[in-house]
């Protein structure tokens, strides 16, 4: 899949309108804790600006629903941008207000103008046509470097394409890398290639699985997902989180995998608790014999053993979700484990966005994994095969 090339634009001195997915973490004080995103997009604004393109951001934070939401203020991304662009950054007070109206027509060349939380509009997420002509109407030049948000069809992120001409709009960088990356892993992963898939349900992973089966040698399931396949092969998985309507949907699961080879992996013990907290008391049990009123929270020693022993010799691997409740300490070391083991592989390593990019982060082996990627529901629903609404109008039709 091609993209249309923000290298193939003439930008020289033009205005430039960046969509870009600065959707971080915050800690309770309001602090960034972690600026991967913001860092991500630095290679397109950066190449703008050395062009003396007048530049205007765009990015939601947190879910506002509409509302100015004090809390969900761009103003600590501001600061952000201001310390990795060393160039001052000018915030508008609102999205296509009076304020950010004036400023973006007054905004000359090489300066930067960051517009509030576009979700503060109500019609951002209901792709409302008045508002992608307001945000339109800013600027010569269209670029959607958000892969993470290219999933939703916003009026920022699709809405805004089709009020700009093939010659006037196309993907940054972050977005191109993204696309292509997944793109190759999909069509041509060298071999074998194992996905390990974790966290706590099989429903936001079912289309995922069912399209990785062809592509994949081996699979490994991890996090509360693995429940719902242990019951249905007949596992007491005691108080357990399951999906008991995805039952027969794990079934196929397993049977296509069968069927087409590929090696399926599923725990063979776990860490149980008696609740859901970190002050819990907890043990080690097999996968078949998890106690009645017990939940099983991590994966077990025996089980990092045999998934490092499956992994030994793949030369890629793609993660998405983690093995545990790794936010509490307790039931954090099988997800750190095979962090740990994934970091000093030799193969090619994806990490699929959200929770998986969070955890690497934490333990601090980001840096060894080959790609991290900014988008947890856009890279799942790249590898159930999907075109997203945001990337369908920058690809290059084939003659």
């Amino acid at each position: 899949m091609e993209l249309l090339n923000i290298k193939s634009l003439d930008l020289a001195g033009k205005k430039v309108f960046i969509r870009c997915d600065f959707n971080v973490p915050m800690d309770e004080y309001g602090n960034i804790s972690d600026d991967r995103r913001i860092r991500s997009a630095l290679a397109t604004v950066n190449f703008c600006l050395d062009q003396g393109c007048a530049v205007i951001l765009a990015s939601h934070l947190g879910r506002p629903d509409g509302k100015v939401v004090e809390k969900y203020s761009l103003s600590p991304i501001a600061r952000r941008l201001h310390q990795l662009l060393k160039r001052d950054v000018i915030l508008a007070k609102d999205v296509i207000g009076e304020d950010a109206m004036s400023k973006a027509a007054a905004l000359k060349g090489s300066e930067v103008l960051l517009l509030e939380n576009l979700r503060y509009e109500a019609g951002e997420t209901g792709n409302s046509q008045e508002l992608s002509a307001k945000l339109a109407s800013m600027a010569d030049f269209y670029i959607n470097d958000a892969f993470g948000v290219s999933h939703r069809a916003h009026s920022s992120v699709e809405g805004i394409t089709h009020l700009f001409d093939n010659e006037h709009k196309a993907a940054g960088f972050l977005l191109q890398k993204e696309i292509q990356f997944f793109g190759q892993l999909i069509e041509k992963p060298v071999r074998p290639f194992a996905a390990i898939v974790g966290g706590s349900k099989v429903s936001g992973k079912l289309e995922a699985l069912v399209n990785l089966l062809p592509r994949v040698d081996k699979i490994l399931i991890g996090g509360g997902m693995a429940f719902t396949f242990l019951k249905q092969m007949g596992y007491n998985i005691g108080a357990s989180l399951v999906e008991d309507d995805l039952l027969e949907d794990a079934q196929r699961i397993m049977d296509e995998a069968k069927k087409l080879g590929v090696k399926f992996y599923l725990p063979v013990d776990v860490v149980a608790a008696e609740k859901f907290a970190e002050d819990s008391v907890s043990k080690l049990v097999p996968a078949q014999e998890i106690p009645d009123d017990w939940m099983g929270l991590d994966i077990g020693p025996a089980t990092v053993r045999l998934y490092r022993e499956v992994l030994s010799d793949v030369q890629t691997v793609l993660w998405n979700g983690p093995m545990g409740v790794y936010e509490m300490d307790k039931f954090s070391r099988g997800s750190s484990k095979i962090a740990h083991f994934v970091a000093d592989s030799y193969a090619t390593t994806v990490v699929g966005g959200g929770d998986t990019a969070d955890l690497v982060q934490r333990i601090g082996v980001d840096e060894e994994m080959t790609f991290i990627s900014t988008g947890g529901g856009a890279s799942l629903e790249l590898l159930e095969g999907k075109i997203l609404p945001g990337v369908l109008p920058l690809v290059i039709k084939e003659a």
